[in-house]
């Protein structure tokens, strides 16, 4: 007698396979169909969503979360042309995403309901996509794990479908042009420049619901093995990956009509550079630096020292690159001054350390006040009207033509962080790979061998604390003058309204430390989510904080780990051993042997 093992990759529900998809399939749909229908019968709802036939808004990201569930579920089937959407021949990404379809059209209903009093003012076309994705979801639970698991057997649904059939054993990647592939990255960058333009200008309901299908859609498309193909590609061309992100960063401010998005576009490029420089103490050399933002703060304030204005003590205004190089030695040298007897200590006691350095400073800057000390900072008013900077005849804080379209002033100073923030990540890019780098890899790995081997502990990392507080000192230079105003306020450990130590760390630890992008994208995420949820008030850190216990959960590693991360967090994964049943003889002769 044979022995039988059990399916490792059973369905959720215990439904085939073929009526499963059929189910998704006629869920989305449906969704689909309530989309060209109408939501609410008054437009006193944020968004249009009274029209027949013109989605708006909630409806039209419910859409494009109906449209990919259905792509995902046809490229399950070996469809030819769609199979590029799941190279890695699992049924996951159908679910993750009508998961996020069903959330989304979910919160558009709740919030429907509770803005306007009551589901009575929900009209048939909510009610229609909201059935439709619970069908879709439901139907989604009952895929088995695998795509190759669904017929293990040659039978006649393949037989009908040869033509077209791709089991995952010979679903291998083939090799682009090299055009095409740059093609793909390019679009790649055009996309998620759209989907961070269309978020930050919109409104607190369409945010959320933007970003309940954002965070669905971007888990299916790492589950379905789209977001490996890219790293691959994005790895292989380095440099237009580069140039690419480049120019799609920097057409972000023509793709908004209002100064206040442009504005927060620029002080998400400070919060990424500031997050990137600390990435370098942080995530390279492994020192857990909880005061980090007051490096920002004296490069500020150096800065608005020097910048001339009315209220500075000093009175000079210096030119724009030696006000960058003030804020920037200014930075280095109290990170040296801080980091020189500090750095001896390990772990959670240079924790502390870094901590109590952080709110010296800001308790500083308050009593530099004329009364309980020098007049040096206007104590807890800081330094306010600080002019606009000015470089080769121009200036930043007046409007500027180009091409047709009106640069204010935020985006002057938008794309003046843009060329910093690449001027970070050179220096940041270089030094990791250079020796120091490696020396720094190996002192947060184990600092006991890395000192058996003849690496001075203690200089390379008064290095990465020294560059890391330059790096920070440049983002404040333009800070200062970007808001025209510093304030002790501005640089404490945690509050609500980001850059401080706590969200940068955050920041680092959750985009994926010891990369570029992850700190980036960890950062934009901090800085944009805070600042559009402002209505909740004192719900902010509550939902912040469910947040990274979820994130810490299921991806302890960060948005963009490392090889290293992920075989740290994920050493101990085993892969299931199928449980086999023995035959009853070979039973029998064991228990007789015992």
């Amino acid at each position: 007698m044979t022995t039988t093992a059990k399916n490792p990759n059973p369905p959720v529900l215990p439904l085939p396979a073929g009526a499963a998809r059929i189910g998704v399939l006629a869920g989305a749909v449906l969704v689909i169909t309530g989309t060209m229908m109408p939501w609410t019968w008054t437009s006193a709802y944020p968004g249009d969503l009274t029209v027949y036939g013109y989605p708006a808004e909630l409806q039209v990201v419910t859409l494009v979360g109906a449209l990919l569930t259905a792509l995902f579920t046809l490229s399950g089937y070996g469809l030819r042309g769609l199979k590029w959407l799941t190279p890695a021949a699992k049924n996951a990404p159908v679910r993750l995403i009508a998961l996020g379809t069903v959330g989304t059209v979910g919160y558009a209903m709740g919030s429907i309901a509770a803005e306007l009093g009551g589901v009575v003012n929900l009209e048939p076309g909510a009610w229609i996509s909201g059935i439709g994705g619970l069908i879709a979801l439901v139907a989604a639970l009952g895929l088995p794990t695998e795509v190759a698991d669904e017929h293990p057997d040659p039978t006649l649904w393949q037989r009908l479908r040869t033509a077209t059939k791709a089991p995952e054993a010979k679903r291998s990647a083939k090799e682009l042009p090299a055009w095409v592939e740059i093609i793909v990255i390019a679009v790649s960058f055009a996309i998620g420049l759209y989907v961070f333009a269309y978020g930050i200008a919109a409104e607190a309901e369409l945010f959320i619901g933007t970003l309940i299908a954002t965070c669905f859609g971007a888990a299916a498309i790492s589950k379905s093995g789209l977001l490996a193909r890219l790293n691959h590609l994005t790895a292989k061309h380095r440099n237009v990956t580069m140039a690419s992100a480049i120019v799609a960063a920097a057409c972000f401010p023509f793709t908004q009509t209002d100064d206040t998005y442009a504005l927060i576009g620029a002080n998400i490029l400070i919060f990424t550079t500031v997050a990137l420089g600390l990435n370098i103490v942080v995530g390279l050399a492994g020192l857990l630096d909880l005061g980090y933002v007051a490096f920002l703060g004296v490069g500020a304030y150096a800065a608005a020292l020097v910048s001339g204005a009315p209220t500075s003590s000093i009175g000079v205004q210096f030119p724009f690159w030696a006000a960058v190089l003030t804020g920037a030695g200014a930075s280095l040298i109290f990170g040296v001054l801080i980091g020189a007897p500090t750095l001896r200590l390990r772990g959670d006691y240079l924790a502390i350390v870094t901590l109590g350095f952080g709110e010296i400073f800001r308790i500083t800057m308050l009593n530099l006040n004329g009364n309980t000390g020098p007049d040096v900072t206007n104590g807890s008013n800081g330094i306010p009207n600080i002019p606009d900077l000015e470089f080769f005849g121009f200036n930043f804080g007046e409007s500027h033509d180009l091409g047709g379209f009106t640069l204010g002033r935020p985006s002057n100073y938008f794309f003046l962080m843009l060329l910093v923030l690449v001027f970070v990540v050179l220096v940041f890019q270089r030094s990791g790979n250079s020796r120091i780098g490696r020396a720094w890899v190996a002192i947060r790995e184990d600092e006991t061998a890395a000192t058996a081997m003849g690496i001075n502990g203690f200089r390379v990392k008064l290095i990465a604390f020294a560059l890391g507080a330059t790096l920070a000192g440049v983002a404040g230079t333009v800070q200062a003058h970007l808001q025209s105003t510093v304030t002790p306020e501005q640089y404490q450990f945690a509050n609500t309204v980001p850059p401080n130590s706590a969200f940068l760390l955050a920041a680092v630890i959750l985009g994926g430390m010891g990369t570029i992008s992850g700190p980036l994208i960890g950062a934009a995420l901090l800085y944009l989510i805070p600042k559009k949820l402002e209505f909740l008030e004192e719900l902010q850190l509550l939902l912040f904080g469910l947040a990274l216990v979820l994130l810490m959960r299921f991806r302890p590693e960060g948005l963009v780990a490392n090889k290293r991360a992920k075989l740290q967090f994920h050493e101990t994964d085993q892969l299931d051993v199928p449980e086999q049943r023995l035959p009853e003889n070979t039973v029998g002769a064991t228990k007789a042997g015992a």
